[in-house]
């Protein structure tokens, strides 16, 4: 990896950059009391200068995280990019880009469905398709979208439609004969210092495009700051301004009651009450404020994705107004640690031992529990429908990490308390182990979206 892949983004101090950092506190404490919000990173950038930063453990700077629907995104710059470079026509069918599919494909809306369309989530679908689009397409995604007849007219309705991506990241695949991610790392990752990324695939090989993408914090904040500056970096131009105001405006309505989710849908972006952004399931946010020349990227396991953006206006967004630095220093923003399983009664003894699932058990992939000594510590071992898990346990209300798994553990009323994060995605598993009767319990605190084996939750190498 050459050094251009390695550079990050210049730091700075709030007060340096006009932010109240009395803002940022009042943010991070109200997103602290909600129940449903659960910070993994955050990173606050005002005038191209991060002002505010922090990793909750067991999560780390520089490893990836699973972004769901925030890599909707980057789909959108690698149409960007090849938009510009004459691959792709905004006005051209999708059907056009498959000519092998030009003969089943027989509905009118579906040959008329456009490049724009899909990029704007408005192929005249009224309903998600991508469950009855994996059956009817025999497991080629966009076979089955295109023999799924739109009800009304493309262009004329939106509806949040993962077909429609993934229909935009097969076309750029098709014309420049790559995957996304190889087609993305020289026109955006290299030249922004971004570093490994990866992607989820189908069944033929193909980047998912509406999902599946594992990137870090700081290629989260990269993109955003790209956007911000209308597609300039470093002096120099990647993306057309022209792009940036397609992609950022409002092409369609939706029909949403959430207040940031109704403003408008751009070319894989939302229109929040104030800038825009790409989001992804359970609160992985790139907000784009050019009100404030701020960009603000999070990942976290937050089910509460409006409570997050609430917050954001309440308490950053007037942080971010020059003016309102804090006279009076405010103790800086540090990292921080996520809570493990809480103990009661007396802790009991680690003895090595197989548990079977018990009647409370709620994830039925998970087939069996060991616990075994691992030289002179401990491990637990999960087997389900894939490699069998292996993590190491440390000392008792610590984060110990394995690799892409990091475990806490702590004994509660003579049960073995286990939680289990699988560091490069949001999600966590909460493991009870009962030495009394031999069985386990586990249970997701937010279940992920894609249904895969536990050792293959982690960015594809």
């Amino acid at each position: 990896m050459t050094d251009q892949q390695l550079t990050t983004l210049p730091r700075s101090t709030p007060a340096e950059q006009g932010v109240d950092p009395a803002g940022i506190t009042g943010f991070l404490e109200a997103l602290a009391s909600a129940s449903e919000i659960e910070l993994h990173s955050l990173m606050v950038l005002r005038h191209g200068q991060v002002v505010a930063e922090a990793w909750w453990d067991p999560y780390r700077p520089q490893e990836p995280h699973l972004l769901y629907s925030l890599s909707k995104s980057f789909t959108s710059t690698a149409l960007g990019f090849a938009v510009a470079e004459s691959l792709v026509d905004l006005d051209a069918t999708v059907l056009s880009y498959f000519p092998e599919l030009d003969a089943e494909v027989t509905d009118e809306r579906s040959r008329s469905i456009r490049v724009r369309h899909v990029a704007a989530m408005a192929s005249g679908h009224t309903e998600d398709t991508v469950d009855q689009a994996w059956r009817v397409g025999d497991g080629d995604l966009l076979r089955g979208f295109l023999l799924l007849p739109p009800q009304e007219e493309p262009g004329s309705v939106f509806e949040y439609n993962q077909p429609c991506t993934f229909a935009v990241g097969a076309i750029v695949q098709r014309v420049s004969g790559v995957p996304l991610t190889e087609y993305l790392r020289p026109r955006l990752f290299e030249p922004l210092g971004i570093g490994p990324v990866g992607w989820l695939t189908d069944g033929r090989g193909r980047e998912l495009g509406f999902s599946g993408m594992f990137a870090p914090t700081e290629a989260i904040a990269k993109l955003g700051q790209l956007y911000l500056q209308n597609g300039e970096w470093d002096g120099r131009r990647l993306l057309s301004a022209e792009w940036v105001a397609e992609a950022s405006r409002s092409h369609v309505v939706p029909d949403r009651e959430n207040p940031d989710w109704s403003q408008g849908y751009g070319f894989q972006f939302w229109l929040s009450r104030h800038g825009y952004r790409g989001d992804g399931a359970y609160g992985q946010f790139m907000v784009i404020l050019p009100e404030a020349d701020a960009v603000v990227a999070i990942t976290s396991q937050s089910p509460d994705m409006q409570g997050v953006l609430d917050a954001a206006w309440a308490h950053l967004l007037p942080a971010l107004s020059d003016g309102t630095a804090a006279a009076a220093p405010v103790q800086p923003l540090t990292s921080g640690s996520l809570p493990g399983p809480v103990p009661s009664g007396p802790a009991g003894e680690l003895t090595a031992a197989t548990y079977r699932p018990g009647a409370g058990n709620e994830v039925a992939a998970v087939t069996e529990v060991e616990l075994r000594r691992a030289g002179s510590g401990w491990e637990v071992a999960l087997t389900d429908n894939g490699p069998q898990l292996l993590a190491g346990l440390g000392a008792p209300g610590t984060w110990t990490t394995t690799g892409p798994v990091a475990t806490a553990h702590a004994w509660a009323d003579g049960r073995l308390a286990v939680d289990v994060v699988l560091v490069e995605t949001p999600h966590r598993l909460r493991l009870d182990l009962d030495p009394a009767t031999g069985q386990f319990d586990a249970r997701w605190q937010t279940e992920p979206l894609h249904p895969i084996p536990l050792a293959a939750m982690r960015m594809p190498r």
